[in-house]
């Protein structure tokens, strides 16, 4: 069944909501709690539909998964690894519905901010992944992003990735 991908807006809350929680579920039950284990809720969502552009995969007129794109530098990242551009876009919350992980959702979702980014326009995509077995980083990688360094922030391990256009 085909996907269609638009930006996410406020009537989309609950849904965007749901996909967070069992994402987060299904990671807490293959890896246990850690990093992921985080108070997600309705106002947290909220703010970040303010703050970003959230993109969602749909299916059937259902959400199936979604990432957030900002041109904000996140906090998490060091500019020192990444190549000097005037402006970039970061990536977070990657999510696919868990049944339909590994489906070609989240490569079809990274595709359309590709060409977003594209559009934006900026020079680069960035995103820093958990560095650890439960972290994205393969699938950045798969999907066509450098890594460009590792950090430690606050404790948790990064990898960072980098797609120059």
């Amino acid at each position: 069944m085909a996907l269609s991908f638009r930006f996410a807006t406020e009537k989309d809350l609950s849904a965007l909501l749901n996909l967070r929680l069992a994402v987060d579920a299904e990671q807490s039950r293959r890896f246990g709690n850690d990093r992921w284990s985080t108070t997600i809720n309705e106002q947290s969502v909220a703010r970040v539909l303010k703050s970003s552009r959230v993109l969602v995969a749909r299916r059937n007129r259902r959400i199936v998964g979604a990432l957030r794109m900002e041109t904000k530098k996140p906090w998490a990242v060091d500019l020192k690894y990444f190549t000097p551009r005037c402006k970039a876009v970061y990536l977070h919350d990657v999510n696919v519905e868990p049944k339909l992980q590994r489906s070609g959702i989240g490569r079809e979702l990274l595709e359309q901010a590709k060409d977003i980014a594209r559009e934006w326009p900026v020079d680069a995509i960035r995103v820093d992944a958990y560095d650890g077995p439960s972290g994205g980083g393969p699938f950045y990688a798969k999907c066509g992003f450098t890594e460009v360094g590792r950090a430690v922030y606050r404790s948790v391990p990064l990898v960072y990735y980098e797609l120059v256009f």
